[in-house]
């Protein structure tokens, strides 16, 4: 169970630790002919006075190793992860592009070095940079890391010095680093713009004087405040809409392994027949190590046996035991990943077909596990760590499951097929007179959706729509 919670992105480490741990696993592409120095362990020592003869030792007697030393189908040594049913092995020897970046708080220490600063203000101003949060802003009050400096790493300083290292750092790139809030971010920005342009001079009024009604939207008051025609209204706006909101968003978030997808699987369609394959980087090539059964082999053709030698071969039982469990744990994660996959493909073959989110059945866990005869849990588990990628794009398997709705005529539709025709209805609404909650609700109700209007304002805030006001553009 937790082997299926395991992403594939997270698969190859773990198996790298086990791999670690257990000598008797390995990758199918090492020699099994190579004779291993530990054999050297089952000859009879020249000395054997510290070793009770056969017998004398109830605890490693009557070991039975007559499974992994029997000749004919050889099991042991043919117990392996990868069958023909899996995908090409060349495949799984590709290697994930690895990303080299510098991080957000890098970029500002890089920077650091430009200023003509002491050791003393060198160190508060690294304080205060490892300070700033990973979107840019410095949210921490200016009192608490005075505090901070002087408990922390016994440094005196003032909240006038650090307010001028903090204006210093303002002027690093990106524009509108280190605000403490939006409008000081925005208005960073805007001071890097050229004043003499007009527009970019009025934007500044804009968000120096009257802040909350731009960001309420309330551009009549604005424009008759300043005295603004329509034209130089909107130019202003523009000039604000192209700031950035979050200067430190642009910089990634190194060993995440969000930061980038891997599909646990691969949906194709042939002709109208989809075809479904996992990653060949969830069907690892292992098996078991031959050297080790060989020197089971070696201690079944001994007539000697003593101590040292049933204590190896304990070891090494346990090993191999270890390492079959292991084989089919990763067996049972396939087997349950394409068992689960199937039956979404299955149940949303429309989609899969043609990508119109509006095809989408309503589907819960429960119908998946009916299908599959797993427990509900192990299908959650799977729907939300898991990716497909599609002809349409790669999608969390979780985005396949949604609610049912009624329309007029009793069928029961997807609450995503409902999302997507209001996302449509949203998108090609006149910006100028955006459509209220209760316009958006008579339109679904016309196209026959039975729905009230506060699902409709329940839906619109789950694809992060804001209400129409905010909507709305000059």
């Amino acid at each position: 169970m937790k082997l299926l919670q395991v992403p594939t992105v997270n698969l190859e480490e773990r198996i790298k630790e086990e791999l670690e741990e257990n000598p008797a696993l390995e990758y199918g592409e090492e020699s099994n002919d190579e004779e291993f120095k530990e054999q050297e362990e089952f000859e009879t020592p020249a000395e054997e006075e510290e070793f009770e003869p056969d017998g004398s030792e109830n605890e490693y007697d009557n070991i039975d190793i007559s499974e992994y030393v029997s000749e004919g189908d050889d099991d042991v040594a043919d117990y392996k992860l990868r069958d023909d049913n899996y995908p090409d092995p060349d495949e799984s020897n590709k290697t994930i592009p690895i990303r080299v970046e510098t991080s957000f708080h890098e970029h500002l220490l890089s920077q650091l070095g430009m200023l003509e600063l002491d050791d003393h203000q060198n160190a508060i101003a690294q304080h205060i940079i490892g300070s700033i949060d990973d979107d840019g802003y410095l949210r921490r009050e200016i009192s608490s890391m005075v505090d901070d400096l002087s408990f922390s790493q016994n440094i005196d300083t003032t909240e006038d010095e650090l307010r001028e290292l903090i204006k210093k750092i303002q002027d690093f790139d990106p524009a509108g680093v280190c605000a403490t809030d939006l409008k000081e971010c925005l208005l960073l920005q805007l001071k890097r713009k050229s004043q003499d342009d007009p527009g970019v001079h009025t934007a500044y009024l804009i968000l120096e004087n009257y802040f909350d009604e731009f960001t309420k939207k309330h551009y009549e008051k604005i424009q008759k405040a300043l005295s603004l025609t329509d034209e130089a209204l909107k130019e202003s706006i523009t000039q604000i809409i192209k700031l950035t909101p979050k200067p430190g968003g642009n910089f990634a978030t190194l060993n995440k392994a969000e930061s980038y997808v891997l599909p646990d699987f691969f949906i194709l369609n042939n002709a109208g027949k989809l075809e479904l394959t996992l990653n060949s980087r969830n069907a690892p090539d292992l098996r078991i190590s031959g050297g080790y059964r060989e020197m089971l082999k070696e201690y079944d053709r001994g007539d000697k046996k003593d101590k040292r030698q049933k204590e190896a071969v304990l070891f090494i039982k346990q090993k191999i035991d270890a390492a079959k469990w292991f084989i089919d744990a990763i067996k049972q994660r396939q087997h349950t990943l394409l068992s689960t996959m199937e039956s979404i493909m299955d149940y949303q073959r429309e989609f899969f077909l043609t990508g119109d989110e509006t095809t989408m059945k309503p589907m819960i866990l429960k119908d998946i596990a009916d299908r599959t005869q797993l427990d509900i849990s192990t299908v959650s588990r799977v729907a939300n760590s898991k990716y497909v990628q599609t002809e349409f794009g790669t999608f969390k398997l979780k985005f396949f499951f949604s609610e049912s709705l009624s329309t007029d005529s009793g069928e029961e539709v997807s609450t995503r097929e409902v999302k997507k025709i209001l996302s449509d209805l949203i998108e090609a609404e006149n910006k100028r007179k955006p459509l209220s909650d209760e316009n958006l609700t008579k339109m679904l109700q016309d196209k026959g959706y039975n729905i009230a209007r506060r699902t409709v304002a329940k839906y619109r805030e789950q694809l992060n729509i804001p209400v129409a006001r905010l909507r709305k553009e000059l």
